[in-house]
């Protein structure tokens, strides 16, 4: 990049099987001067759809979201990366203000809010709003975590910036879809306290999911999307319970080992 030119911008795309969303996804970015679908040999129509929309295809074995993020770093050729799911949808006012921010950066690592829809529903409460999540990155100046393998967390020096225009995020479809994904990372997180030492104990599987509950619904006010909120804060009260009792199944397994 020389003096006079602008900074350079390519926006990716995880993807793995997004057929029904990468079209849509991909029309959102036509201000990047790039378009890069980074996937993990997606065996439906995903690939095809992303080359006939004129993306960059890189194929690319998914280990974990970090990892795979990485990946994508070192692979782009421009100055800045911003990552995007097949799911969400990039206002054309975001674009806009993504390319103000790079022209006189002030960090090198930028979060952006998201609009979630759980469920068909815009949901404003419970922690699914402004749920900022850490998308615009400088090339060679930040990284993912290699060692958070969901929930990624950026690493950079000095703080990091917030955009104010919000990413459209279509969320979980259904109640299954959410169950789905909800007991992976239950069994997740799980597997970190466990590496961790932590053995759970009785009053674990009581306090801990009605505090997640309170705290979901209360403090982080799921009560602003009414019973939808209420359903919202009683599930992940739940599956904090979920994770508790994966976290004893853990340590049974790892002491009857010890006692064979």
């Amino acid at each position: 990049m020389t003096a006079a030119s602008s900074p350079s911008v390519s926006a990716v795309v995880l993807t793995l099987n997004e057929e029904r969303h990468i079209s849509a996804c991909l029309e959102t970015l036509a201000w990047a001067d790039v378009r890069v679908v980074f996937d993990s040999f997606s065996t439906d129509a995903t690939v095809a759809l992303a080359r006939q929309a004129g993306a960059r295809v890189i194929q690319h074995p998914f280990e974990n979201y970090a990892q795979q993020r990485n990946a994508a770093l070192n692979a782009v050729e421009s100055d800045w990366v911003f990552f995007i799911d097949a799911d969400e949808r990039c206002p054309e006012a975001l674009g806009e203000e993504i390319r103000a921010v790079i022209a006189a950066p002030r960090h090198d690592v930028y979060a952006v809010p998201r609009r979630n829809y759980l469920f068909g529903r815009l949901t404003l409460g419970a922690g699914w709003y402004p749920d900022y999540q850490a998308r615009l990155f400088r090339v060679g100046r930040a990284r993912f975590d290699p060692s958070r393998e969901v929930h990624e967390v950026a690493q950079h020096n000095g703080p990091m910036g917030y955009l104010r225009t919000e990413l459209i995020h279509y969320n979980y479809d259904t109640v299954a879809q959410f169950h789905t994904k909800q007991r992976k990372y239950a069994e997740y997180d799980a597997g970190i306290l466990f590496k961790q030492g932590v053995r759970p104990k009785p009053r674990n599987f009581v306090l801990q999911p009605l505090r997640e509950f309170r705290r979901r619904f209360f403090t982080l006010r799921g009560y602003r999307d009414g019973w939808h909120g209420f359903r919202l804060s009683a599930l992940m009260a739940y599956y904090n319970f979920d994770m508790y009792r994966r976290l004893a199944r853990m340590w049974r397994e790892r002491d009857a080992r010890r006692a064979e």
